[in-house]
């Protein structure tokens, strides 16, 4: 129970560290490129993949799933530039509810791509994240118009489709055979070459307190991942409770957080949506 504890700080502290660095002027896109140099160094040393006596490039190469890997390099960095916009505009109560609520996008998925049976629980839980969205994503009238307004609109529904894609592309790679932790590294490899070449073109004036945000990042971005390992493995006989141990304390220690360190003021409605969301999890998980 403490790994699943742990995992869920370190989630909460990505939103909490981003939104801070942000309003003390860092360079976001700075520290995630690092944040990424340091998840690939974790990986390698803590997850250990097991390369097979293979080269980087004869794994991508070799691998008929080698376009997940491309995908996952180009999606990474993308959702995690978007959530820190989420993060400025919408606030974390929001955007945490909201990357949670991408769960149910791979379920959707399932139904109609995959080819999944239908059963009533899981249908019934989709129709409440939906409809927890759309209390998320609802303004009130007064500033609907204005440019803040739009972004975190639009941003939180970007966080909301990017995490859930993301979620089915590792599933799929699960699928085709390929390890985790080797899997892992190489989208953190990906996805750090695409923020470096990104910044490179933009050339960027790099700054040392976004680079020591970053360091940060990455520790708190890996140990996320880690701990929810962790947590899988220490209750690998009920990881019903893992799952939803994650995602109903992500969205409730956002929302602490964001309301009473933040102060962050969200209508009524959203507020029905991180309890919609709340249940729609619920469901999903002990609904059978």
């Amino acid at each position: 129970m403490l790994q699943l504890v742990f995992a869920v700080l370190c989630s909460v502290s990505v939103g909490v560290l981003i939104k801070i660095a942000r309003s003390k002027g860092i360079f976001i896109a700075q520290s995630i490129a690092v944040n990424y140099l340091v998840a690939i160094a974790l990986c390698y040393s803590l997850l250990k993949p097991n390369f097979n006596g293979q080269t980087l490039v004869q794994i991508v190469a070799e691998n008929p799933s080698a376009y997940i890997f491309l995908a996952l390099g180009l999606l990474l960095p993308s959702v995690f530039l978007i959530q820190a916009k989420a993060l400025e505009f919408a606030g974390i109560i929001r955007t945490d509810a909201a990357q949670r609520l991408s769960l149910f996008l791979p379920i959707f998925a399932a139904f109609t791509l995959f080819g999944e049976a239908v059963t009533f629980p899981k249908l019934f839980a989709l129709i409440l994240a939906f409809s927890a969205l759309g209390c998320l994503l609802w303004r009130s009238q007064t500033g609907i118009d204005s440019k803040g307004g739009k972004t975190a609109l639009i941003s939180l529904a970007l966080v909301w489709v990017g995490f859930g894609i993301i979620d089915i592309l590792f599933k799929q790679m699960a699928k085709s055979g390929s390890a985790f932790p080797l899997t892992l590294l190489i989208a953190f490899i990906g996805a750090g070459c695409v923020m470096f070449i990104y910044l490179l073109l933009k050339r960027t004036q790099w700054h040392l307190a976004s680079i020591g945000v970053g360091i940060l990042l990455g520790g708190l971005n890996f140990g996320n991942i880690l701990f929810y390992i962790q947590a899988h493995q220490a209750m690998k006989d009920d990881p019903t409770l893992v799952f939803t141990g994650m995602n109903l304390g992500v969205i409730g220690l956002g929302t602490l957080i964001g309301a009473l360190v933040f102060k962050e003021k969200i209508n009524k409605i959203n507020y029905i949506g991180v309890a919609v969301a709340i249940v729609a999890i619920v469901c999903l998980f002990y609904w059978r």
